[in-house]
């Protein structure tokens, strides 16, 4: 099969791209405009209200591992790959009661390094800035990864230009708006993710039974059908920690918990899980048509675009493009502004400019930003290994972080002794089975071996942390 004769031009691919950057960076300046200092560039007033914090939650999560990396899954676990990648909806679940924690306990909080500095002290704070900027910048380069992959894939279009004015347009918008602007375009995103993604589920529908898919699988890769195949069986509980260490520890949450106007966290993540939670599914079963379709598959995170363009032609092309762009770019924003927020506030505050006023904050902010864009693009320059290789290798540090947080919100035994050794053995033979078993048990390792040294501490050296020392005002 030609699958050429299905691919956007590349003089449409750009025209695409141009008319959507247009729009986004439009939009972010003109939310910019709302920006009187830093508070209100980093968590736009602590004022946003249920719709958009339900939205900016679910485009947030519909990242380019929701839309490219879920079908990856499927592809090479079959129905477990498929169901593990829902599993990350618990992190939204759980993490629901946890918003409404940190907003009661840190009413003048500003990121999730606030909380580990003022409960477990600078030396576990020095590890998670680390552990969190580290997972950060993977996090990013993945989704870089993943626009100069779709655009390469529909439309011929080089991997490093469609990455670079992905990264680029995301950044100006970002730098302009910040937090404001995050959150209004992620409120249109969410709209134009859900709605493609129903309609290139039914259009796939209508192109190939389930039967066909199903007897497929059967003749030509039964081991995906196997519901105890081992690898797939251990992804599932992988997936399942990474996702929760991802939303717990990570400032683009906690920014979201800090700028949700009271009483509208817990609500907005449940919402959001809700609505997230079925959309890896769907993307996993356009993977697993790709052999009932007889398309060829050159990359495992290439399946999602290339068998939409199969079934849709030019106008499916043109859907998952529109699609992807969205999905990355309220993920790349986001990540943006939490992560330059936390280097502001954490590094540049604390340990630099302890006097800097709000306009000196929010241009630190601005600058931050573009660096981390930078910081990025070089990453990216040279394309490394498939989405799940590169985003998984932080699943160790990811995983570690899951038990500081929780006990730290809500058990005032948990020391940092606990803390600290947890993220520290919990990452290191969290990474020795990355590299001795597998990226698939790394996370479930980390989070396993963080648990007992957390537990420990607490029962054998218990603390008795006052609660009020995370009312702390900046000056």
């Amino acid at each position: 099969m030609n699958h050429d004769a299905v691919f956007l031009s590349p003089a449409l691919a750009w025209s695409l791209l141009a008319a959507l950057s247009l729009i986004w960076i439009a939009l972010g300046t003109y939310w910019g405009l709302k920006n009187k200092g830093f508070e209100h560039h980093a968590l736009a007033g602590r004022n946003v209200g249920l719709a958009l914090a339900s939205a900016t939650a679910v485009a947030t999560w519909i990242t380019s591992n929701t839309t490219m990396l879920a079908p990856q899954f499927a592809l090479q676990m079959g129905i477990w790959g498929m169901l593990a990648y829902s599993t990350a909806a618990f992190g939204l679940f759980l993490f629901a009661p946890m918003a409404k924690r940190i907003r009661a306990l840190m009413p003048h909080g500003y990121t999730s390094g606030d909380f580990i500095r003022l409960r477990y002290g600078k030396k576990a704070w020095g590890i998670f800035l680390l552990f969190t900027l580290f997972y950060s910048l993977t996090w990013l380069v993945s989704m870089a990864m993943a626009g100069g992959i779709m655009l390469n894939a529909l439309s011929g279009i080089p991997y490093v230009y469609g990455m670079s004015v992905l990264l680029l347009v995301c950044v100006i918008y970002t730098m302009r708006g910040g937090l404001y602007a995050v959150i209004g375009t992620d409120f249109i995103q969410s709209l134009i993710i859900l709605i493609g993604i129903v309609v290139v589920g039914f259009a796939v529908l209508n192109h190939v039974s389930i039967e066909a898919i199903h007897a497929s699988l059967a003749a030509h890769k039964p081991a995906l059908l196997d519901v105890m195949f081992p690898a797939a069986v251990m992804v599932v509980f992988n997936n399942l920690l990474f996702g929760l260490g991802e939303v717990f520890h990570n400032n683009v949450w906690w920014s979201r918990a800090f700028a949700f106007r009271e009483g509208v966290g817990q609500k907005a993540f449940i919402i959001a899980g809700f609505i997230w939670l079925p959309i890896p599914v769907a993307a996993g079963f356009i993977a697993l048509a790709s052999g009932a379709l007889d398309i060829a598959i050159p990359s495992a995170d290439m399946v999602g675009p290339l068998v939409i363009a199969d079934v849709l032609g030019m106008t499916g092309a043109i859907a998952i493009f529109i699609v992807v762009f969205c999905s990355l770019a309220s993920s790349i924003d986001s990540l943006l502004a939490a992560t330059s927020d936390l280097i502001t506030e954490d590094i540049y505050r604390k340990s630099y400019r302890p006097q800097a006023n709000a306009e000196q904050l929010k241009k630190a902010a601005q600058v931050i930003t573009l660096a981390l864009g930078l910081g990025a693009w070089l990453i990216c320059l040279p394309r490394i290994g498939t989405l799940a290789t590169v985003l998984f290798f932080a699943g160790p540090l990811v995983g570690s972080m899951i038990w500081p947080i929780v006990t730290g919100l809500y058990w005032k035994r948990a020391t940092s002794a606990g803390a600290i050794s947890g993220m520290l053995l919990g990452s290191t033979l969290g990474l020795f089975a990355y590299f001795q078993i597998g990226w698939y048990v790394a996370s479930l390792v980390g989070a396993t071996v963080s648990m007992l040294c957390v537990l420990f501490f607490a029962y054998r050296y218990p603390g008795n942390y006052d609660w009020n020392r995370l009312q702390e005002k900046q000056t």
